[in-house]
């Protein structure tokens, strides 16, 4: 967690003039009370979280003041007895969703004792979800911002498998010193760099192979980018070396996509 917050807080220092709202999930929870600069923090929120009314104004008698005030029931308590939910369509993970959203400014004392944090809960109308209990430090965010926002981090989780299964990531071959963490940025770095070299030069064409088991598929994934990549830079190589000033394209063509799907 301490690693997390330097992170963002080295960020921050080298773009002084941005602001960042960070979505984690509910490991980082915690972060949403941790003052990092000019960043906002949205996270899933525990379901036993111990929740707390404001706390009240100084009385003005002796003794310490209270710094909390009554205790709340539990999110999933809170969802079930909540009135005044606002329906909503979201976007989740490119999918359009039909949500009911409802919100509440709590105290969650635990993590952040000195101000309210914002609980939004997200519900699936048909009930095949269960209820999503987010917070977020944002003291004005709206329902769909937060549900959206977090539904957005998903796309992080891609990059990463990405990363550590088509490029190898996970498994390099240097295992001293710096060498595994360079070898995890170079991976990103080139993912990166493969998909700005796919937009630029393919943009929206399509260059998969449609399978008859996915026959509706309308955008790219980042294997496609890969095997694109491959396509072309092996045929400049074969035309390159070729002692034949023209090749048979059909069969070059066939045997490219073929060998780079598979590679």
């Amino acid at each position: 967690m301490a690693l997390v917050a330097e992170m963002i807080r080295e960020v921050a220092g080298w773009l002084p003039e941005r602001s960042f709202h960070l979505h984690a999930d509910g490991a980082y929870a915690c972060l949403v009370g941790a003052d990092l600069p000019r960043t906002v923090v949205t996270s899933r929120m525990r379901r036993d979280a111990a929740l707390y009314e404001p706390a009240p104004p100084r009385t003005g008698k002796r003794g310490r003041p209270r710094t909390k005030g009554e205790r709340l029931p539990t999110p999933p308590e809170l969802a079930e007895a909540a009135t005044g939910w606002v329906d909503a369509d979201i976007d989740e993970r490119g999918r359009t969703v039909a949500r009911r959203l409802w919100h509440r400014d709590v105290l969650w004392y635990h993590v952040c004792p000195h101000r309210l944090v914002r609980l939004v809960v997200v519900r699936d109308p048909a009930g095949t979800q269960p209820d999503d209990f987010f917070v977020t430090s944002h003291p004005s965010a709206t329902d769909t911002d937060v549900a959206t926002g977090y539904a957005g981090r998903w796309s992080i989780e891609v990059t990463n498998r990405d990363a550590k299964q088509d490029l190898r990531g996970e498994d390099p071959q240097s295992w001293a010193g710096d060498g595994p963490a360079r070898a995890a940025a170079l991976s990103l770095w080139l993912h990166t760099a493969i998909w700005c070299w796919y937009l630029v030069t393919h943009g929206t064409n399509q260059t998969w192979t449609v399978r008859a088991w996915y026959r509706h598929k309308s955008t790219p994934s980042f294997a496609d980018a890969l095997t694109a990549l491959r396509r072309t830079l092996w045929k400049q190589r074969i035309t390159a070396m070729s002692a034949h000033a023209r090749l048979p394209t059909k069969i070059t063509d066939a045997l490219l996509n073929t060998l780079a799907e598979a590679a």
